[in-house]
């Protein structure tokens, strides 16, 4: 069983989005807060995709570098220093906008289970290379899965979230019988 407990400070790097994950805060009710450090190229939100949080706000603040943060198809560009917030439902994407690196916080408000969502995902990228295409996607039944288990927390944007759920809910069975696993919590491994 692969297990992990989480210890502030944790490093997770996903070479195919070229970001790196930096678990500094414990989860709290309140918020989720984690940095993330982009390479040159570096995107987030799966590749770039367009993504809501239904339930949750998310706000990134620049520490350094140059972001580029796509909210309802308008893209926003933020320097050292700034912040945005994007609201609950919004669709949105963000990306290294310059060619050095980027360094950003990123916080929602309330936290969900956020900070256990965005640490699965990206530790699958480390101890699972092999379910990843050589572009960073995931397979369909892997999304499915994670996103099951962490309702209302991501869904694409575009199709209706109630088509996602039923979608989700039908495939996450399949993805367990051929093997994708997810872990939910410290010790705790689903699947």
């Amino acid at each position: 069983m692969n297990t992990f407990s989480f210890t502030p400070g944790m490093v997770v790097v996903n070479a195919f989005n070229r970001e790196t994950f930096i678990f500094t805060k414990p989860e709290k009710p309140e918020y989720a807060e984690f940095e993330v450090h982009l390479e040159p190229g570096g995107s987030g939100g799966g590749n770039a995709i367009s993504h809501v949080h239904p339930a949750t706000d998310e706000t990134f603040t620049v520490r350094s570098g140059r972001l580029g943060v796509s909210i309802n198809g308008v893209m926003n560009t933020l320097e050292s220093g700034e912040s945005i917030t994007v609201p609950r439902g919004a669709p949105h994407f963000f990306v290294n906008a310059h060619e050095g690196d980027t360094e950003i916080v990123v916080r929602f408000t309330p936290a969900q289970k956020q900070l256990r969502f965005f640490l699965n995902f990206s530790t699958a990228t480390v101890t699972h290379p092999e379910w990843f295409s050589a572009k960073g996607e995931p397979p369909l039944l892997l999304m499915a899965l994670t996103l099951h288990t962490f309702k209302d927390h991501f869904y694409v944007a575009g199709p209706p979230i109630w088509l996602q759920k039923l979608l989700f809910a039908a495939l996450s069975p399949i993805a367990r019988l051929r093997g994708y696993r997810i872990l939910v919590g410290p010790h705790t491994e689903i699947g």
